[in-house]
């Protein structure tokens, strides 16, 4: 396995995904999950304790439902997020991780130090929005 010190981040000089820029984006990745769960679970506990305090006042009432359906859309959004980053990681494992599901062309390291569950490179992501733009006014 490859060491990877502290200090290390990937520069444009090396060859692209090499082991140490893989390793890399896995712990990036797997950190990025670690954290998101982390926060989930917070959330179910907090969601779970409220459930039993039935505020009398309807004003307070409403604002905790808002609350929590607050709470409940970010962790959808989490869900969902949690699943890219699973799916990077399965990149990084067959060697597909980094590079444009479009083109084929390596993503720049500036952007997957961005968004490191990028799949297109930012040519091929801005062409993607333009047409999604034309498909919306037409």
């Amino acid at each position: 396995m490859t060491k990877l010190s502290k200090n290390y981040r990937p520069t444009q000089k090396e060859k692209f995904m090499n082991a140490k820029m893989k390793k890399y984006f896995r712990i990036k990745l797997l950190d990025w999950k670690k954290n998101l769960l982390k926060g989930s679970s917070l959330t179910i506990n907090k969601l779970q304790k409220n459930e039993n305090s039935s505020k009398p006042d309807i004003t307070d009432r409403a604002t905790e439902e808002i609350e929590r359906s607050f709470e409940l859309r970010t962790r959808e959004r989490e869900r969902k997020l949690i699943a890219k980053i699973d799916e990077s990681l399965k990149n990084i494992e067959n060697g597909s991780y980094g590079y444009c599901i479009e083109t084929g062309d390596p993503i720049s390291i500036k952007r997957l130090e961005a968004r490191p569950i990028a799949t297109l490179s930012l040519e091929a992501q801005e062409l993607h929005e333009k047409k999604e733009k034309i498909k919306l006014h037409s």
